[in-house]
């Protein structure tokens, strides 16, 4: 019997110890993920905006830019994978990544070649686990995102689409991340970034605006307005798309720290029953010995 409470008095303190690392974690969580949901609320309206503008000159212009323009037989096809650089976040990463996979096979199946392009070490890993290629990766960032850091993707994958297949580049891009919509629910989503798709409905659905496109007067030309806007354009969504999975990511640990608090705390109800019920039982038989030696005297007297 003492053997066995020992044993349940180091499974409490163990569990204990990490309840308290779990506790830590979901608090620090939970302080970060306030400013994350302010950052988000003020990159989306800016990002549907200049998407909007920029759907607005490629539907109702007749000017064909290279950043706008259906490649007539499309071969690769870069996908942009945005996953977090820690654990401990529950599923946050494995829904990205298997998001990226549903797209990876829907293009394959289209006879496309899909070029991955990762952001954030859970995707990395998930590659080089498994020994797959990609082109590029990007991490130390995931949890707090810089605008460095999206204009240095955004100026990569622009390069890569402005090469073409034909040069080793890519023909389109597709970038998958997790739309944060609040604390509970953060939802996986593929967007397609290059060529601009326009997609009237689904262009301001993070905002909740209205979805009819606005008309614009031009100046100097046309041209000249996409040539400067969608550098921006490409830079602005990725970073929005940044501190959406950000968002996300925090609101997923906090959950899953949580979780794992309050699984710690039945843990150490469940083993302090046990070790009260094995104390019990040692004493009941402490005083069955006792009674017995008793007895055994006085039937010997």
């Amino acid at each position: 019997m003492g053997a066995q409470m020992r044993v349940y008095r180091q499974r409490i303190r163990s569990v204990q110890a990490t309840k308290k690392i779990t506790r830590a974690m979901e608090l620090i969580a939970a302080s970060r993920v306030v400013k994350a949901r302010q950052a988000v609320e003020r990159s989306t309206p800016y990002a549907v905006s200049l998407t909007r503008a920029i759907s607005a000159l490629a539907t109702y212009s007749n000017v064909e830019h290279v950043l706008t323009t259906e490649r007539e037989k499309p071969r690769r096809v870069a996908v942009v994978i945005l996953t977090s650089d820690r654990g401990l976040a529950g599923s946050y990463s494995v829904n990205a990544i298997k998001k990226s996979q549903e797209l990876i096979e829907h293009l394959s199946g289209a006879g496309l070649e899909p070029v991955p392009f990762l952001v954030g070490r859970k995707a990395v890993s998930y590659y080089k686990f498994r020994r797959r290629e990609y082109a590029q990766e990007w991490s130390g960032f995931t949890d707090s995102p810089t605008f460095e850091a999206a204009k240095e993707i955004g100026d990569r994958l622009t390069e890569e689409f402005m090469k073409g297949s034909e040069e080793g580049g890519v023909d389109e891009v597709h970038i998958v991340y997790t739309l944060f919509r609040n604390m509970v629910t953060q939802e996986p989503r593929v967007v397609r970034l290059l060529p601009l798709e326009v997609v009237e409905g689904e262009l301001d659905e993070e905002a909740g605006g209205n979805d009819l496109l606005p008309l614009y007067e031009f100046e100097p030309s046309a041209e000249q307005v996409l040539d400067a806007l969608l550098p921006k354009y490409i830079t602005a969504r990725i970073f929005n798309a940044l501190l959406q999975s950000a968002a996300s990511e925090l609101a997923a640990r906090q959950r899953a720290m949580k979780s794992a608090t309050d699984n710690a705390e039945e843990l150490i109800k469940k083993y302090t029953r046990l070790a009260n019920q094995a104390r019990q039982a040692e004493i009941t038989q402490e005083i069955s010995e006792i009674v017995g030696g008793a007895s055994a005297l006085a039937d010997a007297g």
